[in-house]
């Protein structure tokens, strides 16, 4: 299956799927959250962080209005600039398919080297200089939601970027385990954004 589809396409094109992927993510993930801030009556504030605060409809689709801008004009056109530093990084999209086991080490190799190096990196923009010039963006809203997970100044946004790739360009794998990276690595900054604790 994989052979069939991406035997006429080129790299590049395989690449900027990310694109596409990145799109639906940060768009639908963040939906059933929205519902359960919606529908709090139900009893979710006992799983509420901030079970006084809360936000309208019309704030969350600004929020997402926003990240859709910032996605438009930084991750898009980076995700399209970038294709290099992955063919540099080796990166390969033929076969054989990495398997399982493969796919399963790359990413906890990865988890482990994005979580480590956003921390410090995280650490740094709560500095004096880093939060006023930058961070504050994010701190916009009070009360976190699935779609200000990538809710940031342009700066920050670039920077964050680089934990995510560090992992891949130690440990360069296949591009299905890239695209399950980057999938994988968005959906948990989207729930612990939530501002839920489950």
């Amino acid at each position: 299956m994989w052979f069939k589809y991406s035997a006429k396409k080129s790299d590049y094109y395989l690449y900027c799927h990310n694109i596409l992927f990145l799109f639906l993510i940060f768009s639908v993930v963040p939906l059933p959250l929205v519902f359960v801030e919606m529908m709090r009556s139900l009893g979710f504030d006992k799983y509420k962080i901030q079970p006084k605060v809360s936000l309208s409809l019309p704030e969350m689709f600004k929020c997402y209005k926003d990240v859709m801008r910032m996605f438009v004009l930084v991750v898009g056109p980076l995700q399209l600039v970038s294709y290099p530093s992955i063919k540099i990084i080796g990166i390969r999209t033929g076969l054989p398919l990495p398997s399982l086991w493969e796919i399963a080490a790359q990413l906890t190799v990865y988890f482990m080297i994005e979580d480590y190096t956003n921390y410090w990196i995280h650490r740094f923009l709560h500095g004096k200089w880093g939060y006023e010039k930058i961070h504050r963006v994010h701190h916009e809203y009070t009360a976190p939601i699935g779609f200000a997970a990538p809710y940031a100044h342009w700066l920050e946004v670039l920077i964050l970027g680089i934990p995510s790739f560090l992992g891949p360009a130690i440990v360069p794998g296949h591009m299905i385990t890239f695209w399950l990276w980057i999938a994988l690595r968005q959906i948990e900054a989207i729930e612990t954004h939530s501002g839920y604790a489950y």
